[in-house]
């Protein structure tokens, strides 16, 4: 009777978690739309060539900078216009993806609302960026040797950068923390409403150290102990 009972028992677990994989995978692939806008006036672009890296599939952006194009989760996509920086875009979850194009020569003001409207290739350009201006040593290229820049350390444009990497990296960093602790795993997982997770996601997104050491399962452990908090804390 017991052997009996733990065999139904461990089926009914094998079958749960084909039903999860099954529908995650169902939830993670067809059609995506989105929007593609000028990064500081947010103006819709159109004509904009889309392309899926994976299928070669190819859409243009219509008048009011809208889009579908058929791709699955961890697809890029690449955007392409004439007068614009060609850019690409990592799917990393469902929903309308919003895409903000930087004009060829543009000088960018970094705040967090131009921040948020990068696509990951362009947050990492910045990044990038933001260490060369940030730097307080300099390479010689033509005299050879290493200078070391007081107005890199001292100046306001310095300061200014060094604030913009803080930003930028912030940043980056929630988005590599979304890319696991994301919506189709919470769903998986808990029995939240959508307007539940997006709260749940607010109160206990973990930190970028936590989730560059966590493996799957202890991802797992945490949006569970973290849901039992949740759903203590709404009873109260």
């Amino acid at each position: 009777m017991e052997k009996s009972k733990n065999r139904l028992i461990t089926s009914f677990c094998i079958l749960w978690f084909f039903l999860i994989a099954l529908s995650g995978a169902y939830a993670q692939k067809g059609t995506f739309k989105g929007i593609i806008m000028e990064l500081e006036s947010s103006e819709p672009i159109q004509n904009v060539s889309i392309t899926n890296l994976r299928t070669n599939e190819e859409v243009e952006s219509s008048k009011d900078g809208s889009y579908q194009i058929e791709a699955e989760i961890n697809d890029y996509l690449q955007f392409e216009m004439a007068g614009y920086e060609t850019d690409t875009a990592f799917i990393y979850q469902e929903g309308v993806i919003r895409t903000y194009l930087v004009q060829d020569e543009a000088t960018i003001t970094i705040n967090e609302v131009i921040v948020s409207r990068f696509t990951d290739s362009r947050l990492d350009h910045e990044i990038e960026k933001a260490k060369r201006e940030s730097q307080a040593i300099e390479v010689g290229k033509e005299r050879g040797g290493i200078r070391f820049s007081l107005s890199r350390i001292f100046g306001k444009s310095a300061k200014r950068a060094k604030k913009n990497l803080n930003l930028l990296q912030t940043e980056k960093n929630n988005r590599i923390i979304d890319q696991r602790f994301n919506n189709v795993l919470i769903a998986s997982l808990t029995p939240l409403s959508t307007e539940e997770i997006a709260l749940f996601r607010e109160r206990y997104r973990p930190n970028i150290e936590f989730i560059e050491e966590a493996t799957e399962e202890d991802l797992r452990l945490y949006i569970m102990d973290a849901y039992a908090k949740f759903k203590s804390e709404k009873k109260e």
